[in-house]
C-alpha cells in the first residue's frame, strides 16, 4: 500500500510541475508540495465521470484548511471539502437519526417547495455509479405495492459504490431492506443501498464518490441476488433514473430541478422526459425563480462584509433581506437571506 502511495504522488507531482517547485523522494515532501500548492486559490479539476473501481487510499491535508486532497489508487486525486466545512449543520444536523431508517418522518409533501434546484456536481463534488447492470424492476407502483426505488440484477459479492461524497447516517440489518447503508450527501439527497451481502462503512463515516460501500447480496425480503437502489430528498423517494442513465452509468446532468410532483410514486422519468429540449427550457426558468431567494448559514469566521462578497452583493441588502443591523452578532448556524 505504501508503494501504491509513493507511486501515486509521485505521479501527481509530474502533472503539477507548474505549481509544485521540486520533485520529492518520499511521501512526507510530496505531501508538504501539496500543501504549499493549495495556500492560494484551489486548482479547478474536472469532476469524476469516469466508470471503473475506485479505492481511496489517502487524504492529506492542504495550507488552505477548506480543502482536503484525496488520493485514489488508479492513480488519479482531486480535491475535496475539508471535514470541518462538509458538516453544514442545515444537512446533517438536522433531522440525523442513526437509528431509524426513514429520518424525515415529520416532514409533509406539502412543506417542500414547488422546485428545488440541486447541484450534484462542479469541482469540488464527484459522481460515481452504484453498480452498472440490467434494471429488474424500476420505480413506481409494482403488485399493489409502491416500489419507491429500482432493482439492478448482479452476483453476489459485486462492489457497490457510493454515488456522491457524504456521510453515512445508518449501516444496519433492517428488516425487509436487509443489509442497508443509507448515505446523507452534501447536496441534501439520500441514497440507499439494500440486500447487500455485507457493509463496508459503519455510521459517522465519510465517503468519496466511487468508494466501495459494500457488496451485492440477497438479505431481508429478497428474491434472489440485486441491488434495491433508492434516491430521497427530505425523505421523499423519486424516480433514481432522473440521476443516472443506468444503461452506461453516467449522470445526466451536473444540476437537477427537483419538483415536488416529481416525488409521486407515479411519476417515472420516461413519462417526463418526451421532449428533452422543451423540458429543459421549462426547467432553466423553474430553476432561475427556484434559486431567485437564497440563504446562507453562518459558519465559524463569517462576517457580513464576507458573505456580501461571497454572493455579489452588500451588506446592507443582507440586513434588510434578515431583518438584522450591520452591528448585529452572527450566530455560527444563523441563516441570513443573501437575495
Amino acid at each position: 500500500m505504501k508503494l501504491i502511495k509513493l507511486y501515486i504522488l509521485s505521479a501527481l507531482m509530474l502533472v503539477t510541475s507548474t505549481v509544485f517547485a521540486q520533485e520529492a523522494d518520499t511521501v512526507k515532501v510530496a505531501a508538504d508540495s501539496l500543501r504549499n500548492a493549495t495556500k492560494e486559490q484551489p486548482i479547478p479539476v474536472k469532476p469524476v465521470r469516469t466508470l471503473g473501481k475506485v479505492a481511496v487510499i489517502d487524504t492529506l491535508p492542504t495550507a488552505n484548511s477548506a480543502l482536503s486532497i484525496v488520493l485514489f489508487n488508479d492513480n488519479t486525486w482531486r480535491y475535496i471539502l475539508a471535514e470541518d466545512y462538509k458538516n453544514d449543520p442545515e444537512v446533517f444536523n438536522n433531522h440525523w437519526d442513526t437509528t431509524n431508517i426513514h429520518a424525515y418522518r415529520d416532514i409533509e409533501l406539502d412543506s417542500l417547495p414547488e422546485a428545488t434546484a440541486i447541484r450534484l456536481i462542479d469541482s469540488l463534488e464527484s459522481y460515481h455509479y452504484p453498480y452498472i447492470g440490467r434494471i429488474t424492476s424500476r420505480y413506481g407502483p409494482r403488485r399493489g405495492r409502491a416500489h419507491q426505488g429500482l432493482d439492478i440484477g448482479l452476483k453476489t459479492g459485486d462492489p457497490i459504490y457510493a454515488t456522491f461524497d457524504g456521510k453515512v447516517r445508518l449501516s444496519k440489518a433492517a428488516g425487509d431492506y436487509g443489509n442497508l447503508v443509507i448515505i446523507r450527501h452534501n447536496n441534501g439527497l439520500e441514497t440507499y443501498y439494500a440486500h447487500l451481502s455485507q457493509r463496508d462503512v459503519e455510521v459517522g463515516d465519510w465517503v468519496v464518490a466511487g468508494q466501495q460501500i459494500g457488496l451485492g447480496g440477497s438479505t431481508g425480503r429478497s428474491t434472489g441476488p440485486h441491488l434495491h437502489y433508492e434516491v430521497r430528498y427530505k425523505g421523499q423517494s423519486f424516480d433514481p433514473e432522473r440521476l443516472i442513465d443506468f444503461s452506461n452509468g453516467n449522470l445526466r446532468r451536473d444540476e437537477l430541478l427537483l419538483k415536488r410532483r416529481h416525488f409521486s410514486i407515479y411519476s417515472k422519468y420516461e413519462q417526463d422526459f418526451g421532449d428533452e429540449e422543451e423540458v429543459a427550457k421549462q426547467e432553466e426558468a423553474e430553476r432561475k425563480a427556484a434559486a431567485a431567494v437564497q440563504y446562507h448559514t453562518v459558519r465559524s469566521g463569517d462576517t457580513l462584509g464576507a458573505i456580501a462578497r461571497k454572493y455579489g452583493t452588500s451588506v446592507s441588502r443582507i440586513c434588510q433581506l434578515s431583518g438584522i443591523k450591520s452591528t448585529s452578532i452572527l450566530r455560527i448556524g444563523q441563516k441570513l437571506r443573501v437575495r
